[in-house]
C-alpha cells in the first residue's frame, strides 16, 4: 500500500479541470513541460536560499501541485486522444529531472546529511529505471512501493513544512531520510521482483 493507491480517487477531482484545459487546447506535453519547468525553478529557491522558511514553504506547495499536474497529464493524454511516444519519454524524464530538482536542495540545509540526500536521489532514479526495465523485458509498468514517487514527495514535503514553521529538527530529520533511503532500496528490489514474479506467472 502507497500513496499512489489514492491515485484514482485523486484523479476523480481533478477530471472536471482536466476537461476544462482539454477544451482550452492545452495539451498533455504542455502541462508535463510546465510541471518540469517549474520544479526546476523552486528547487533552484530552495538551493539558493536553503535557510529560508519562505523557500521551504514552497516545496510542500510546489509538490501538491506538481501532483495534480502529474496526474492531469496522464488524464490528457489517456483520455482525451493525447497519448504519443513523446509524451511517454518526457513524462518519464520529467518526472526523474524534476525530483532532483527539489530533492538534492535539502543537501544544502544545515544539519541535514547530504550523502543521504543524494543517496535517495540515486536510489529514486533506479525505482523509476526498474519499473520502466519491466516494460522491456515483458511485463507491465511496474509502480509498486513501499517508497515510490508519491511517497517521497510525501515525505519530503513534510520535512520541508517543518523547516518552513521553524521547528528544529535536529538529528530527526535524517533518521528518516535515513528510513526513506532504505525503504527506497527495497522498492528497486521490490519492482525488479515483481516483474519478474509477473512475467513467470
Amino acid at each position: 500500500m502507497t500513496i499512489y493507491d489514492l491515485k484514482p480517487a485523486f484523479q476523480n477531482l481533478l477530471r472536471p479541470l482536466c476537461k476544462a484545459l482539454a477544451n482550452v487546447g492545452i495539451t498533455a506535453n504542455q502541462v508535463t513541460v510546465v510541471a518540469l519547468i517549474v520544479s526546476v525553478v523552486v528547487g533552484a529557491v530552495f538551493a539558493l536560499y536553503p535557510s529560508a522558511r519562505s523557500a521551504a514553504l514552497l516545496i510542500p506547495i510546489w509538490l501538491f501541485l506538481r501532483m495534480a499536474l502529474n496526474a492531469i497529464d496522464g488524464m490528457l493524454a489517456r483520455e482525451h486522444g493525447m497519448q504519443s511516444a513523446l509524451g511517454g519519454i518526457l513524462n518519464e524524464l520529467s518526472d526523474v529531472l524534476a525530483d532532483a530538482a527539489l530533492y538534492l536542495p535539502f543537501a544544502f540545509v544545515p544539519g541535514i546529511s547530504p550523502s543521504l540526500v543524494v543517496a535517495i536521489v540515486v536510489l529514486s532514479i533506479l525505482t523509476e529505471m526498474a519499473g520502466i526495465v519491466a516494460v522491456q523485458i515483458g511485463a507491465s509498468r511496474r509502480y509498486d512501493g513501499p517508497m515510490g514517487k508519491s511517497d517521497r514527495a510525501f515525505v519530503f514535503g513534510l520535512l520541508a513544512l517543518l523547516l518552513g514553521l521553524g521547528i528544529n529538527l535536529q538529528q530527526w530529520a535524517n533518521i528518516a531520510l535515513a528510513i526513506v533511503a532504505v525503504l527506497t532500496a527495497v522498492t528497486v528490489i521490490n519492482r525488479s521482483s515483481k516483474a519478474l514474479q509477473e512475467l513467470s506467472a
